[in-house]
């Protein structure tokens, strides 16, 4: 036990390695059996699906009213739900990607952050005496069996250890391995058939579903996200943005692989616009301090946040960016990561389009590259409001659709990493739009400076490659 709460911030760092595991290994093994079985399952229940949404349609139209999409979103949101948790995440997918699947469909899953039904408490109790030798009422002076979020893999209580710190605890819903296995299985399959078209093939689609499985299959053991969270506080302490960011500090002696203890913070989520305005802080560097910590955990760090949905970006008294549940992450190796900057500066400083064109080629595996003209002329065609709009006014996400035009018409493979980052960027520009309408970061004077060290870098690496 922790002697007292006073490190908050500072994660544990005793589990780098120690608790990690192989990412798939998590998975249970799938025999031909359960995967026909689950198969089954799931055309059944959207089959059912389907049946309820027209005898609701039907029953509207009688009635006067003309169903629209929003009922259909629903009735998804409720099959997938009914579906089990390898549905829920991807339903978490959806309510976070609004730009790719419409505001209908976004909100209608918002619900499936955090407001899953819970789990039985008996078996939840069953696994908490199993990972820590006792049940709740012996291990902390005080525990709520009621949870204050219910997600796909786990739910979260609110406990008091002895030494009488608040906590939160994680605990991992039961059987969740043997239910994720046969799902993950039929995606793969419909991946590959996915793939047979082009922008399947653009997105790697086969390649997505296998980091979806990671991720779900590393999210299986606590200790790996433990470890994350340390990593990847500990990679912006060297730069300036160390101090502008915190993540809860972890109790290692009370997580194990299915349940996780950390510190309870109390702030306010960063979409609370209204709430974050009454305590005082500043829209535009809570929106600036978010770009720039997931600029530079990626581009120096190599390791970023992959999920900043509100329910994980907090703001504390301080006026400090918490960030919650590093289950999903991504990672640029060091090849990658000097492509990046150089493409950053060739795109947004030097706009220098041809450059960026083989970065990108670079980056992915085209299997049509056409003339370097012809690509210098698309990727100019969408990047130029970068340097003339404001950074609230901008939508990433038409952005984003026409960079997937341009990769479409060259038959490029986007690397995944580099897609996971762009949805970061579609939530920094929904928090920027409700709390920063006006500001412009390419004028802002920290985030030039940001740059500037990036195109010294970005110089530094072309004259160490071309000597």
């Amino acid at each position: 036990m922790k002697d007292d709460g006073s490190r908050s911030g500072e994660p544990a760092s005793e589990l780098h390695g120690d608790g990690a595991v192989h990412a798939r290994e998590q998975l249970s093994q799938v025999s031909p059996f359960d995967e026909i079985s689950r198969f089954a399952s799931t055309a059944s229940h959207a089959a059912l699906g389907v049946g309820r949404l027209v005898a609701g349609s039907v029953n509207g139209i009688v009635h006067g009213r003309r169903p629209g999409p929003s009922d259909a979103a629903h009735e998804v949101r409720h099959t997938f739900e009914r579906l089990g948790p390898t549905y829920v995440k991807l339903g978490q997918l959806i309510a976070s990607s609004p730009g790719v699947f419409g505001p209908v469909l976004s909100n209608e899953f918002e619900s499936l952050l955090d407001k899953v039904r819970p789990a039985d408490p008996a078996e939840l109790r069953k696994i908490f005496v199993e990972e820590l030798g006792g049940p709740p009422e012996e291990v902390f002076a005080a525990f709520d069996t009621e949870p204050i979020a219910s997600a796909s893999i786990a739910q979260v209580h609110t406990a008091t250890l002895h030494s009488g710190e608040d906590v939160v605890v994680k605990i991992q819903r039961p059987g969740i391995s043997d239910r994720l296995a046969p799902d993950v299985a039929i995606l793969e399959r419909l991946a590959g058939i996915a793939e047979i078209s082009e922008y399947g093939r653009m997105l790697s689609a086969r390649h997505f579903v296998e980091d979806f499985a990671d991720g779900l299959s590393s999210e299986l053991d606590f200790r790996n996200e433990a470890a994350t969270m340390a990593e990847w506080f500990e990679c912006l302490q060297p730069g300036p943005f160390g101090d502008r960011v915190r993540v809860p500090y972890v109790y290692d002696d009370l997580t194990t692989r299915r349940v996780m203890t950390m510190e309870r913070i109390y702030a306010i989520r960063i979409d609370d616009a209204a709430a974050v305005r009454a305590a005082g802080h500043s829209g535009e560097a809570l929106c600036r301090n978010l770009l720039l910590s997931l600029l530079d955990s990626a581009f120096h760090g190599g390791l970023f946040h992959g999920d900043l949905h509100a329910g994980n970006v907090l703001v504390d008294d301080d006026g400090k960016l918490v960030l919650l549940d590093f289950g999903i992450v991504g990672r640029f190796n060091a090849r990658t990561r000097r492509i990046l900057r150089q493409l950053v500066v060739d795109l947004i400083v030097k706009q220098d389009y041809d450059s960026a064109g083989r970065a990108i080629f670079l980056l992915g595996a085209v299997h049509k590259p056409g003339s370097t003209s012809k690509g210098a002329d698309d990727l100019k065609r969408v990047t130029t409001p970068l340097s003339t709009t404001e950074l609230g006014a901008m939508s990433y996400t038409d952005l984003g659709r026409q960079l997937a035009a341009v990769a479409k018409a060259h038959d490029a493979r986007l690397p995944r990493e580099l897609i996971l980052v762009g949805k970061q960027l579609l939530y920094v520009e929904k928090y920027m739009k409700l709390l920063a309408p006006r500001w412009k970061a390419i004028s802002d004077r920290e985030i030039y400076g940001y740059m500037a060290g990036i195109m010294k870098e970005a110089e530094r690496d072309r004259r160490a490659r071309n000597a």
